[in-house]
């Protein structure tokens, strides 16, 4: 694979590179929008959920986190994931701006 030339593009366009790749596939999707109805879920009920083995959820989970867009804390021996508020926020604002600013060039 090719160099990706990032120094090239501001911050917000990788910022915005990044996070739309942990948004690229339909498990991080589905995880998102499982974790977004509860208050906390473990790795198993996830699991369950998207019907995805445990360890494939967990690997997709810790992408999510990896970007920021999940938080979690421990309770005992139990892992329980949240929507971190402020990172969503601030991926819609990535996102709007972008098509805000695409749709005024274009149309």
């Amino acid at each position: 694979m090719g160099v990706s030339k990032r120094h090239l593009h501001s911050i917000q366009v990788n910022q915005l590179a990044d996070l739309a790749k942990v948004l690229s596939h339909p498990a991080r999707i589905s995880i998102l929008n499982y974790i977004g109805d509860c208050d906390g879920c473990l790795c198993k009920d996830i699991s369950e959920k998207i019907r995805l083995s445990q360890p494939t959820t967990s690997q997709h989970l810790q992408v999510i986190k990896k970007s920021g867009l999940l938080r979690s804390k421990f309770e005992g021996k139990a892992q329980y994931y949240y929507i971190n508020k402020d990172k969503l926020t601030a991926l819609k604002e990535l996102f709007t701006e972008f098509f805000e600013t695409t749709e005024r060039k274009c149309c």
